[in-house]
Parts: structure tokens; sequence; C-alpha cells
């Protein structure tokens, strides 16, 4: 078969400037997804939402209006290079991965399945974008020096208060410490993302989402974010899953990043909903929900660093 007859083409490379642009929009909290340096619905979202933040067209591009918005803050690097240490690597980690909630119930933990994928999520990126920013199949290992998407915070002073197990879960992920609190949330169905507005209605961060489907839709309304529940357990409750499996009972599955809520559940007012995680970031706003609205594990770490019990949070069309 001849290239290009199979229908399917491959992906175009890394683009240097908008794997620049998705870094910054990532800093600023203007979630573009997976940084991968390609265009995408996710990133037209992300400029769309930074637009709209700087009173600027809302084009979804790299029109000359936005680089001129995005230029104080080239100095972000696109990419760092960084030496992998033990604490870095350090595990556990589930390989493989049983995919029957049942035998998940069994697991000490739903951790990561490999380094590779542990270093992925750390850098806001996929195991696939890693391998193609270090050719050559090096080898994971303390003393490596690979390259990564700039995902790095600017500060990692998170509240004094917290548990620290959420805070090496906020450290694993590189999610950014200084945040605006939100005064309200706005979730929009039509843009597939999650809004987050200060006390004066200015929009202060935005996230892709997925959220509902035909068996599960949206609940348009106007709810209450009561809390985050960090590092979760899951309730596996079949009766509440349209796609579940004849025979599959109830589990309590242990938390961790590959768990079916991710690292943050942010409940709500509307029974059996939440705000949450994935294990599959590269999914978000392309696949369907049981409901629930789940971000990367990155941006829902950092959504629940601005939010505080009570706050309202308005799901719309």
């Amino acid at each position: 078969m001849a290239a290009g007859q199979s229908g399917t083409s491959a992906k175009p490379p890394i683009d240097w400037t908008i794997l620049h642009a998705q870094v910054i929009l990532d800093h600023l909290g203007f979630s573009p997804g997976i940084l991968d340096g390609r265009e995408g619905q996710s990133l037209t979202a992300a400029l769309k939402g930074f637009q709209i933040s700087r009173g600027i067209d809302q084009s979804g591009a790299l029109d000359p209006a936005t680089l001129r918005a995005l230029a104080p803050y080239a100095s972000l690097r696109p990419v760092r290079r960084l030496t992998l240490d033990a604490a870095t690597l350090k595990g556990p980690y589930i390989n493989p991965m049983p995919k029957d909630p049942g035998e998940q119930a069994k697991m000490p933990s739903l951790a990561y399945t490999r380094p590779l994928e542990k270093l992925a999520e750390m850098f806001h990126t996929t195991p696939e974008v890693l391998v193609e920013l270090n050719p050559g199949g090096k080898a994971i290992e303390p003393g490596a020096e690979f390259v990564f998407p700039n995902a790095l915070p600017a500060s990692r002073d998170y509240p004094a208060d917290i548990k620290p197990e959420w805070r090496q879960t906020l450290n694993d992920l590189n999610v950014e410490a200084k945040v605006p609190e939100a005064d309200h949330i706005v979730v929009d169905k039509s843009d597939k993302v999650l809004r987050v507005f200060d006390k004066q209605e200015r929009l202060v961060a935005q996230f892709s989402a997925t959220m509902g489907s035909q068996h599960d839709p949206l609940p348009i309304g106007t709810w209450k974010i009561y809390g985050a529940d960090t590092n979760p357990k899951f309730h596996y409750n079949p009766a509440l899953f349209w796609d579940a499996k004849k025979g599959d009972e109830k589990a309590m599955l242990p938390p961790g990043p590959n768990g079916p809520v991710g690292v943050v559940w942010l409940d709500l007012s509307k029974e059996h909903y939440g705000i949450h995680g994935t294990p599959e970031p590269q999914l978000i706003g392309r696949t369907q929900s049981h409901g629930c609205i789940r971000l990367t594990n990155w941006d829902v770490a950092r959504l629940a660093l601005m939010i505080k019990p009570g706050t309202k949070a308005v799901f719309q069309e």
C-alpha cells in the first residue's frame, strides 16, 4: 500500500513556536491540554480564553495581537534539559494495570505503569512526546539527561496545612502554587472548557474539559463545590455506569493517578457528580464522560488550589 492510502497521516513534527505558546499559556493558567507543539482544539480554546482575559479579539490563533500579549512571558523557555534523580523516578508502578474494577480493587494503588508515564504527567505531556523530544532510546535512570516541555512552576509554596501526600502529588505534577482565588466557575458545554472567574468577574484561568454524554448529560444549572477529596479512593457502583459490564459488582478502588477520577475529586451539590482528574489526559475534550467534568490531573490539581468549599459552579449549554 502506498503512503497515504491507509486514510491516516503521520503527526506533523513539533512546532517550536506552538510549543512555546503552549508553555506560556500553561504557566498562566490557560491550559492548552497536553504540551505537544501542535495545533488542536485545546490550544484554540486556550488562546480564546487568554484573548478574553487580555481584551483582544477572540481569533483562537497566534495572530499578531496575541503574540504581542504573550511577548512579556517569552523568557519562559519552551523546554528544559534536566538530569533525572532517584526521587523523581520513585514508584510505585503497577504494570500491567488491570482494567476490571474488581481486579483494580485488589491493587495497593492505581499508580503509574512506568517511569515514562510518570515523567509525561509531571511535564504536562504524553510519553510519545517525550520520546520525540529525546530520540535514541536513552535509558530512563538516575543521572540521565532528558529534554522536557517547560512545565516547571514558578512557585511550590503550597499551603502549609495541606496533607504531606497531597503536597507530594502537587510537586509530582509540577502544579503552580501561586494561583488566583476563584469566586465562581463556569462550565461551558459548547466550548468544552471550565472557566474560573474572580470577584471582579475577570477570567483568571481556563481548562479544557470533558463533560457529559448522551447517556449522562451535563447537569445544566447552578451548583456548589462542597470541597476537595485529594488522592481519592473511588466507590465503583456499576448501577451508575451505563457501560458497566454484566456481572460487575460494587468495589472500592484504591487511590492513584491512573484511577477513574485521577488525583482529585471536587464534590458537587448535585448528587453523584463531581469535577475530577483522568488517567488519559490526551483524551480530554475528545471523549464522553459519565456526566461529571473531567480535567487533566495537573489542571484539576491547580483548580483545587483555587477553590474553597461553597464556590459556585455554573453549568451552561
